[in-house]
């Protein structure tokens, strides 16, 4: 088992950043990502200047102990060891049922973006942006400039709190804001009702043709491997979007400060606190200016889809109490995402939370996980 001083889970901005504190400091460092390259949704598929370390792509963490994470990839699986993780785990789009949004032609504002930066053509196709936060502009831009027609980018936060965010803004940011949506419409109190192959209805504005429906109501921190380590110590480190949504800028100099720490260098890791802490203040503003409405709560029926791994509709969630009794008796969470798509929706739908997470994080081969219990029991006093 090959062993580092500083292992980085997440190779995205925050990721980034903190591999390159950690190797600037003298520690041997790897880096693991399951992206193809490094850069994360905002930096992938350009070319970037990458730190000096262990850079491993293409690989899931299934399952961990103290000091040590067992990965696979496509055809293998091994282990490695750290004595210090860095988690930039980064963020996951939140997706909330109405009618329709299960059909083929919807997809996560970033997801649809991924899918062009790998090749998908969309050219001349008509796609409506919609849902909630910063990121929808600037995917309606990045579509427009592929080739696509973006007829409307519609926004469920009202235009009293968009416009207080947007004149609370540095100036280089509202003019990058302007620059994005230049001849795009842009609605705001408005959301996607329901779809259907062809076409969007909106809350206000009527039936919209489209293509697709690139649909996106914020973002969730990818949590589950801090909540299976048992949350920060002195050897586990968080950076970026886990931490809680804020952009670019906050991700980076977190991950640079958890870098700093992870390899014991906490006086340089306390002189960034202060930028943090201004770049956390435009966090907070953002956060409660897209927070999500109530009205959304009221787009699925009873026979809505919510968790669309296990085909489990609205109305038999209801009839739990709780997101443990609603997976004991309707598999809700328990299919291939493991909640992830479902989770942050019944939360914001009924209050319920995760309770607990349980390997393996993603799906996995059997003999990946057996060998990794192997491994932990064998480890134990008396094995």
């Amino acid at each position: 088992m090959d062993s580092y001083d500083v292992v980085v889970v997440g190779a995205g901005p925050a990721g980034l950043a903190a591999a390159r504190t950690a190797s600037e400091c003298g520690k041997r460092v790897a880096m693991i990502d399951d992206n193809p390259a490094p850069g994360g949704q905002i930096w992938r598929g350009e070319k970037l200047a990458v730190p000096p370390v262990k850079v491993i792509c293409g690989a899931r963490v299934v399952t961990g102990g103290p000091g040590r994470l067992t990965l696979e990839t496509y055809d293998a699986s091994f282990d490695i060891g750290y004595s210090a993780l860095v988690l930039a785990t980064g963020a996951r789009e939140i997706f909330l049922p109405f009618r329709g949004w299960t059909l083929p032609h919807v997809a996560g504002a970033g997801g649809l973006q991924a899918l062009v930066k790998s090749g998908l053509p969309i050219a001349g196709k008509r796609v409506v942006v919609a849902g909630s936060g910063p990121l929808l502009l600037a995917v309606a831009a990045y579509l427009k400039k592929r080739g696509a027609i973006v007829p409307l980018v519609a926004e469920q936060a009202d235009r009293a709190s968009v416009m207080r965010f947007g004149l609370s803004l540095p100036m280089s940011k509202m003019l990058q804001a302007i620059r994005l949506g230049i001849g795009i419409r842009y609605a705001m109190g408005c959301w996607p009702v329901a779809t259907e192959a062809g076409s969007v209805t909106l809350s206000r504005g009527g039936r919209v043709k489209c293509d697709y429906l690139a649909c996106g109501f914020g973002l969730v921190p990818n949590r589950e491997l801090l909540t299976l380590f048992g949350g920060t110590s002195e050897r586990i480190f968080e950076a970026g979007e886990v931490t809680g949504i804020g952009g670019l800028e906050l991700s980076v100099v977190e991950g640079e400060i958890a870098g700093y720490r992870a390899a014991g260098n906490e006086e340089a890791a306390r002189r960034l606190s202060a930028v943090r802490e201004r770049h956390q203040k435009f966090a907070d503003a953002l956060n409660r200016a897209f927070a999500l409405r109530s009205e959304l709560k009221a787009l699925p029926t009873e026979e809505t889809l919510v968790c669309r791994c296990e085909d489990v509709p609205l109305g038999r969630i209801r009839q739990a109490t709780s997101w443990r009794e609603a997976k004991l008796h309707t598999r809700c969470g328990m299919g291939p995402c493991q909640g992830r798509v479902c989770g942050p929706a019944v939360e914001f739908l009924l209050g319920w939370k995760s309770e607990s997470v349980r390997p393996p994080l993603f799906p996995a081969r059997i003999e990946t996980f057996t060998k990794a219990t192997l491994v932990t029991m064998e480890g134990r006093p008396g094995k």
